[in-house]
């Protein structure tokens, strides 16, 4: 019996021996893998580009989603008067029908597009977060906790509307390592995370945690709360083999072609082989692997290469 899209992805994140590499198509041509993602978030009015929870992305037409301005809380006085986006249910799923007829058989996945930590750099700044970590424990706690506590009512919300997986779009790193130490990473972020994840699987969905950059200090971290599939974006960046050695055959991993260096500049031959690289390291035969293709054209990706990605997926099984 033929299996579904969904059952497919299900077996690769349960470790069930999928009958092949299930793939996401992340930002364009979604219904040509097995996933589709739903996004929760909204902006503050209907053709506002200001989010909801207050900041803006500006965009410089150059293909990314946006570039933080000024922050939208940049002192304390200003949080006297905050609160957190309103649940909008209705707003938040109008376009929920048509998603359902084009999405058929496949994964449901539920995004919250940017989420936990940097929800809080772009109400804060950037510079101002990384004071509060240390020199306001108390205001930093009030409002990390407000974030989470709106992002668990969101996770409640896909659960009600049939969605499989929750995903969390948070960048800990930069090239070179981890923007905070891990110990503190682990006092201030752990807990909270653990609280979502906790609260996610106990609707019954999936936990999809995005990050950028070169995370390896925690990695282990997020397998340990409970992180289903975790995304390495910048496999370029990573010791794969390292994180590979400790997890793989536990860990379902979420894997791009890097579109920074092998997608935009390398040949197909070395796509496909980039892709056996990161399956042979990451990857059993019983599961932990799903493919993940973007469109990167902003960054010199050729529509020879995008194609050569999602190929270089489905000819690993």
């Amino acid at each position: 019996m033929t299996k579904s899209r969904k059952e497919v992805v299900d077996d690769a994140i349960q470790f069930r021996s999928p009958s092949r590499i299930p793939v996401w198509f992340v930002n364009c041509d979604q219904t040509e893998g097995d996933v589709m993602v739903y996004h929760l978030s909204l902006h503050q009015a209907e053709g506002s580009e200001v989010n909801e929870w207050g900041y803006l992305l500006q965009s410089f037409n150059d293909g990314t989603m946006g570039h933080p301005t000024t922050p939208h809380l940049p002192d304390w006085d200003s949080f006297q008067t905050f609160s957190p986006p309103e649940i909008r249910e209705e707003e938040r799923i109008k376009q929920l029908p048509d998603f359902l007829k084009e999405s058929e058989d496949r994964y449901l996945l539920a995004s919250l597009d940017l989420s936990g930590f940097t929800v809080y750099t772009l109400l804060r700044g950037f510079e101002n977060s990384m004071r509060d970590f240390l020199l306001e424990p108390e205001r930093f706690a009030t409002l990390m906790d407000m974030i989470v506590d709106f992002e668990n009512e969101m996770t409640t919300l896909a659960t009600k509307h049939g969605f499989h997986g929750i995903h969390f779009v948070d960048d800990w790193a930069t090239q070179t390592g981890l923007m905070i130490s891990p110990k503190l990473w682990r006092k201030l972020f752990k807990p909270r995370y653990k609280k979502q994840f906790d609260h996610a699987h106990s609707l019954g969905l999936h936990v999809w945690y995005h990050c950028c950059g070169d995370f390896t200090a925690i990695i282990d971290d997020f397998h340990e709360i409970g992180a289903d599939v975790l995304n390495i974006s910048q496999p370029n960046v990573v010791n794969v083999e390292s994180v590979g050695q400790k997890l793989a055959g536990q860990q379902c991993f979420l894997m791009p072609i890097s579109y920074q260096t092998v997608s935009i500049s390398g040949t197909v031959n070395d796509i496909y082989n980039e892709a056996q690289r990161l399956y042979s390291l990451l990857a059993k035969p019983e599961g932990g692997f799903i493919g993940y293709v973007e469109e990167y054209s902003c960054m010199g990706m050729s529509q020879e290469n995008y194609h050569a990605c999602a190929e270089a997926f489905r000819r690993l099984i």
